[in-house]
C-alpha cells in the first residue's frame, strides 16, 4: 500500500511539474517568435494616475531590433500624433496637438511608450510565472532585476498571442493595455 502511494506521488509530482513546463514553454516560444518576426497591433491605453486617469489609442508597429512606431487612432482630437519609441528614446510627430503626459514610476515611462514596453518586457524580461486563466493564459514578468522594477501581468488568447496588459509599480496597477489585431508581419 505504501509503494502505491509513493508511485502516485511521484507521478503528480512529475506531472505537475510537466504542466508548468509547458505553460513556461508557451511564454519561451512567443518570445523566440518576437525576437525574429515584426508585428502589428492596436494598443487601447488607459493610464492612471490615481487622480485622474487618460484613455486613447493607438496602432503599434514592432520591428525586431525593438523599435517601435505608433499613430494615434482615437480619440479624434489626438488622432494623426505619430511617434518612434526605443531604448534610446523617443519622438513625437504632431501638426496641431500635442501629446503631454507626465511621467510615470518615478519618471520611467510615459502611457505613449506603454506599447514599446510591453513588447520590450515580452521579449527580453524576466519570466516570474505563467498560468491558465480561464480562456486566457497570463504571463507575470518583470522588466529588468533592478529593485525599482515594473512588473507586467500579460494575458495571452488561445493562439498565444497578447490580448491585454497591465503594467504596476510597487504594487499599483498604473496603465492597462488592451492589444487587439495582434499580426505577425
Amino acid at each position: 500500500m505504501k509503494r502505491i502511494a509513493i508511485l502516485l506521488c511521484i507521478v503528480l509530482l512529475f506531472t505537475g511539474c510537466s504542466g508548468r513546463d509547458q505553460e513556461m514553454d508557451r511564454a519561451m516560444n512567443l518570445r523566440a517568435k518576437l525576437l525574429s518576426k515584426a508585428v502589428s497591433f492596436d494598443a487601447q491605453i488607459t493610464a492612471d494616475y490615481g487622480d485622474k486617469t487618460y484613455s486613447f489609442t493607438m496602432n503599434c508597429k514592432a520591428d525586431t531590433q525593438g523599435n517601435l512606431t505608433f499613430t494615434v487612432i482615437e480619440p479624434e482630437l489626438i488622432s494623426g500624433i505619430t511617434g518612434t519609441v526605443s531604448a534610446t528614446g523617443g519622438k513625437l510627430k504632431f501638426d496641431d496637438v500635442a501629446l503631454a503626459f507626465d511621467l510615470m514610476a518615478d519618471e520611467q515611462f510615459s502611457p505613449v511608450s506603454g506599447p514599446w514596453l510591453l513588447m520590450k518586457t515580452l521579449r527580453s524580461g524576466y519570466l516570474t510565472s505563467c498560468t491558465e486563466e480561464g480562456d486566457a493564459f497570463r504571463v507575470s514578468i518583470d522588466d529588468s532585476y533592478n529593485d525599482d522594477a515594473l512588473h507586467m501581468d500579460i494575458w495571452l488568447s488561445g493562439e498565444d498571442v497578447p490580448i491585454r496588459g497591465e503594467i504596476m509599480w510597487q504594487g499599483r496597477r498604473l496603465l492597462t493595455i488592451g492589444v487587439k489585431n495582434f499580426t505577425f508581419l
